[in-house]
């Protein structure tokens, strides 16, 4: 596809301008400037890289597609902090609130500035780091380094080492702590600020006016310096915030992964027939492209020619390959098993079921749990008491501990200020939301919300509905049954006349079965639908009727003679509806619609789950007994309307239940935004979609046992993460402030104070990140962690 002219360039002196086809600039047209030939034509660029864009795909745009081509507005990226999601900044930076690194909204393979400086700033500090614990702990080891350069030499070098790294390395830190005042939202860099700051002021004071302190303070090797603990303080801070930084970004990993799954170019193929391979983002709706065997779907598109079967798998969590053939819809991401396929691009960019994916997961990653709340009432009280205990600790040491007291109070006090971090804290639930959020799109399990997933674990009652959610949502026509003197075909050819005016699953079964069958083909007028019942209008010169028993009632005409006939196809499963015509009953038309070969299976891990199920449906009572008896279904209501529904839920709620609904169509919406969780089946309407807290892209119940399982393991995975963080604090800050120190004489070192402090946030990522590997196989309960 690409031709480039290397020929050179004859400019008339009138033409010597000419538009970039690429970025539609104006371009001054130099014999030396960027260009290139196409299909007989030269075109001139601003810059290389237009250039560059140009050679990729000459034909979008020598055609002016480009110029065409409907484009999003691309947002600029966004940064939020992942404990306080409210906050969002256009640029990397620090959180207001907590001072924690802002991440991006969606993850990116690009490299994390703060990681890339924060491990700069870390060896720095570790270099600085050595030999001041070799010049303060030398003697331990047989490397009496202070009697050879004499003692106030080596204060002097102590802070020579030390000042860079309190003035350079940590400045972020004290940055971060200041904001914390000015903000009035103290936080874990306000302890680890007043920690370091108190230490090195007070090491200063030590080395160069040591006259201060009192006689004892002085004896022997004179008065003791804090230096080497205020590096090594930094040094371990920075070791921990590495490790959570890296931590951090693995959480995006599925995000990253679902983005990766989209192929970079897409093979289009031209009105003349030739193919080629083009970048993804230049494709448009209405292009023909041609997916190849292994190949992945660039975009989600129609089949216009070939058969394939295509690997859904890495979208809805379901190993079998689906088979595709014209007129049926691809989604992009999926992968081409065998044959070739040529289809239609529809749905580019982020309009994609892919794109949509990932909104809705980062959208999941910043909402918040109700058990967060919990860390948020605490996190507000936790930094001033700390410090108030931290006074206090240094205080009580003044007064009443050993010579030199002061030494012994700096030591408790800086202790209490570095290892009583409230991060860990803060991190246990919104960590575990993301990489749970994250993994559940693996599966095919998209979560809306924190909140939703945290209720999902709760839930003691499951209603579904059947049409779509326990069987295909594909009836079929199975029965024509004449009740007078009209002829089989004639009735169904009246009855499918009304039904193609209806958008309800059971008619277009009647009008796929009519035209099977060969029916004469017949228009209907004044068509109506009433909600629940059925529908009616005007055929030819006969008014038409089609519907339940309560729409024949309705229209004054009893069915008591029919329904032996009616009930004996609803005891096969089967939907039976009753057709009038000119104001008589005439017949009963039935249809069938397959259960999905995996609704058993997943009823019966449902309850093993703990679940009771219940099928709501607006089905006769004896057709959805029949489905229920086959499946194992503990409860049925039938014939319920939409607003039934709702009813049904909130009456169970007010009798303390609580509340999963499942469906799929846009008569479930209500109710699916009255249940404590609403499941929407990811092959149904948009609008249940959006009122549900859940959406399965695979489109049946093993997807709500995946949630079942997710959301317990999520939750007892925050559980597990608070805990740390509540028990690690009742421990550690008691122990740093010196209370087992008249037992054991122990008093723990600000050094190891820091070290527990890092440690503890990358505990409880690393325990969240337990999550990605949750286990979703029916016989593991309960969402057990491989």
């Amino acid at each position: 596809m690409e031709h480039e002219n290397q020929a050179t360039l004859d400019i008339p002196p009138e033409a010597n301008t000419a538009k970039d086809p690429v970025c539609g600039m104006t371009v001054a047209i130099k014999a030396d400037g960027h260009r290139a030939a196409f299909d007989g034509e030269t075109f001139h660029f601003c810059s290389e890289t237009c250039q560059q864009k140009f050679k990729a795909d000459p034909w979008f745009y020598a055609s002016g597609r480009a110029a065409r081509r409907k484009t999003a507005k691309k947002d600029n990226a966004q940064y939020t902090c992942p404990m306080h999601p409210e906050i969002i900044r256009d640029a990397p930076g620090a959180c207001p609130i907590c001072g924690m690194a802002l991440e991006p909204m969606v993850p990116s393979d690009a490299p994390s500035e703060e990681l890339t400086d924060f491990t700069r700033r870390m060896w720095i500090s570790a270099a600085a780091a050595m030999p001041l614990v070799i010049l303060t702990m030398g003697e331990l080891v047989a490397l009496p380094v202070r009697d050879w350069i004499g003692h106030q030499n080596a204060s002097y070098l102590e802070f020579a080492l030390a000042t860079p790294i309190i003035l350079w390395a940590a400045l972020p830190f004290f940055r971060r702590g200041w904001d914390s005042v000015v903000n009035r939202s103290p936080n874990m860099w306000t302890l680890i600020s007043l920690g370091v700051a108190a230490a090195y002021l007070y090491s200063i004071v030590a080395t160069f006016l040591p006259g201060v302190f009192p006689e004892q303070y002085r004896m022997g090797h004179g008065v003791g310096t804090y230096f080497e603990a205020a590096v090594v303080i930094v040094t371990l801070v920075f070791v921990g915030q590495v490790l959570e930084l890296r931590a951090r970004e693995r959480t995006g990993d599925a995000i990253r992964a679902l983005l990766d799954l989209a192929p970079k170019t897409a093979r289009r193929i031209l009105p003349d027939g030739t193919e080629y391979d083009a970048p993804l983002e230049n494709i448009m709706e209405g292009d023909h492209l041609r997916v190849r065997p292994g190949d992945a779907v660039p975009v989600d598109g129609t089949v216009i020619e070939g058969r394939s079967s295509l690997d859904e798998s890495m979208l809805t969590g379901e190993p079998m390959p689906v088979g595709k053939g014209p007129g049926d819809a691809v989604t992009g991401a999926t992968i081409n098993k065998n044959g070739s396929l040529v289809i239609e691009a529809g749905n580019v960019g982020s309009d994609s079921v892919l794109a949509q994916i990932v909104t809705m997961v980062s959208n999941a990653r910043r909402s918040r749990a109700p058990i967060q709340g919990l860390a948020d009432r605490v996190s507000a009280v936790f930094v001033p008491t700390v410090v108030a205990v931290a006074v206090l600790a240094f205080g009580i040491w003044l007064i009443i501990g050993p010579e030199p007291a002061l030494v012994f109070a700096m030591a408790a006090a800086v202790s209490v200020l570095i290892i009583a971090c409230p991060c860990a804290l803060g991190l246990a639930t919104p960590i575990s939301i993301t990489t749970a959020a994250g993994r559940g799109a693996q599966a095919g399990v998209l979560i809306k919300d924190a909140e939703a997933l945290e209720r999902m674990a709760d839930v003691d009652t499951l209603i579904v509905d059947k049409t779509g959610t326990l069987t295909m949502g594909k009836p079929k026509l199975t029965d024509t049954v004449s009740l007078g003197e009209m002829s089989e075909g004639d009735l169904l050819s009246l009855a499918a006349a009304l039904e193609r005016s209806s958008e309800h699953p059971l008619a277009e079964a009647i009008v796929e079965g009519a035209e099977s069958l060969g029916s004469s083909r017949q228009e209907a007028s004044d068509f109506a639908a009433v909600t629940g019942k059925g529908v009616h209008g005007t055929v030819g010169s006969r008014t038409v009727a089609l519907g339940n028993a309560a729409m024949m009632t309705e229209m004054g005409l009893a069915t008591a003679e029919a329904d032996a006939k009616a009930d004996t196809l609803r005891a096969e499963g089967k939907t039976a509806m009753f057709v009038a015509v000119d104001g008589l009953l005439a017949g009963i038309v039935a249809v069938a619609d397959p259960i999905k070969d995996s609704t058993a299976q997943a009823i019966d891990a449902l309850h093993s789950l703990g679940l009771h199920v219940i099928m709501a449906t607006g089905d006769n009572e004896r057709t959805a007994r029949a489905v229920a008896s086959k499946l194992g279904i503990d409860e049925v209501r039938a014939g319920v309307l939409p607003e039934d529904k709702k009813d049904l839920i909130d009456q169970m709620r007010r009798e303390g239940h609580k509340i999963a609904m499942a469906g799929d169509g846009v008569n479930d919406a209500p109710a699916l935004a009255a249940a404590d969780v609403g499941i929407a089946m990811g092959t149904g309407a948009d609008v249940a979609m959006e009122s549900a807290g859940i959406t399965l892209l695979g489109g049946d119940l093993m997807g709500i046992v995946r949630a079942r399982k997710l959301a317990r393991a999520t939750l007892r995975n925050i559980k597990q993460n608070l805990f740390f963080a509540f028990a690690y604090n009742a421990l550690g800050v008691p122990i740093a402030a010196g209370l087992l120190y008249p037992v054991t004489g122990l008093l723990l070192s600000p050094m190891i104070a820091a070290a527990a402090m890092s440690l503890s946030s990358v505990s409880v990522i690393s325990n969240a990140l337990r999550l990605r590997n949750v286990n979703f196989d029916i016989g593991t309960p309960n969402g057990k962690l491989k």
